[in-house]
């Protein structure tokens, strides 16, 4: 083991345990927002205001949090985003000032960033240079958006506090902070000279600065390829295939599915040492197919589903976290740094996705869910011209 801890299985669980609570983070807002509403005294529209917030405080929070894992012990970083995401589960629920929300919100957004900065480092750390590990955040978030809507619906059943929640999220902090505080998060060991070196010659460092710009690019693409399908499906099969509401959503529950599944098939693929290249160019490419041959699946309501499946599997398996461990072993002394980059490019998806694939729905929504194969596209490229790029520095 490298430098990260002298526990970890403990550790690990803590990892993971921060990402189902983030599940929860991610959709807390949303599935209360008549609650919220009800509460604060004000509009659904107002609620939803509020949750904007959350992108915006990623969107200005990655670089600052990011560049911080390189200069502070990861621990820090980890500890900072645990700490905001429990004034966020606490706060939210106590006060009813709009504008205190707002903050509450913006907050929730730089926890966000500062698990990720710290979170990613470590898992590829501890695991001496792989990104395996990380691909399990993914799963772990996913476990978090399942139970989470259980939870409220089962208070709502039984007429209870809202609140509660948000304070089982608290709680959960908690006792992961007290899991996580014997736990020593060795000082970052910078790495050699050698390996983190740029070579001499200007054709290398030009293809460095390149494979970077992909990269970039593909924080981006990837993950504007979930948002855009996860926004766009269930009113793309409702109006444009005709399909009942229950056929609609079955084809983002089918989605879902095909995520966990892939979440452990990509785990184990990248455990037994499978080339990320040959991965990415791979699940990139099958994302692109099932895509192409969903729009044209019509009435074929069990294509369609298939598809569906197939799409969750290949677009949002991991295949994303595995982009940022190729850009981490690009970077092995920036790797605080280049997370925060990977992902802030990531939130300017989550932030432009919506307005893009807005205005196309004026023409119609079946425009706008089908320019998604744009997106589908371009990530495919980008990882096939690094590919070539990366073997060709390799080879020199």
């Amino acid at each position: 083991m490298n430098n990260v801890t002298t526990s970890r299985p403990r550790l690990l669980l803590g990892l993971y345990l921060n990402y189902f609570i983030h599940g929860f983070g991610i959709i807390i807002l949303a599935q209360n927002m008549t609650a919220l509403s009800n509460s604060w005294h004000t509009s659904i529209k107002i609620v939803s205001f509020v949750i904007s917030g959350i992108g915006i405080g990623r969107l200005f929070a990655y670089l600052l949090t990011g560049a911080l894992a390189d200069l502070l012990n990861r621990k820090l970083l980890i500890y900072l985003g645990m700490a905001a995401y429990f004034i966020f589960a606490v706060g939210m629920v106590t006060t009813k000032n709009i504008a205190v929300a707002y903050a509450m919100a913006i907050l929730a957004g730089v926890a966000n960033s500062a698990l990720d900065a710290g979170t990613y480092p470590t898992l590829v750390e501890v695991s001496d240079g792989n990104g395996y590990g990380t691909v399990l955040i993914k799963g772990a978030m996913s476990a978090g958006e399942f139970v989470l809507p259980l939870l409220v619906a089962w208070l709502a059943d039984y007429q209870l506090w809202f609140g509660w929640s948000f304070m089982v999220m608290a709680g959960l902090l908690v006792v992961n902070a007290l899991n996580l505080l014997p736990i020593t998060f060795a000082q970052r060991i910078q790495t050699s000279a050698a390996a983190d070196s740029i070579a001499a010659s200007r054709s290398m460092i030009g293809k460095k600065v390149v494979q970077t710009i992909l990269l970039l690019a593909y924080g981006y693409s990837s993950m504007a390829l979930m948002i855009w399908f996860t926004q766009w499906i269930t009113i793309f099969a409702q109006r444009v295939f005709h399909y009942s509401n229950l056929a609609a959503h079955g084809l983002l529950s089918l989605y879902s599915i095909g995520s966990i599944v892939g979440v452990f098939v990509l785990f184990y693929l990248l455990k037994i040492g499978t080339n990320e290249f040959i991965l990415l160019i791979g699940l990139n490419l099958l994302a692109l197919l099932s895509l192409v041959v969903l729009i044209r699946a019509g009435g074929e309501v069990w294509l369609a589903n298939a598809m569906s499946l197939i799409f969750g599997f290949s677009a949002a398996s991991g295949v994303m976290q595995t982009g940022l461990t190729v850009f981490m072993k690009l970077y092995p002394a920036h790797r605080g740094l280049v997370t925060g980059a990977f992902y802030f490019f990531g939130s300017i998806a989550s932030f432009t996705v919506p307005l893009i694939s807005g205005s196309l729905s004026v023409h119609s929504v079946g425009t706008a869910f089908s320019a998604n194969l744009l997106v589908a596209g371009s990530g495919f490229l980008l990882m096939l011209v690094l590919a070539l790029i990366s073997h060709s520095r390799e080879v020199n």
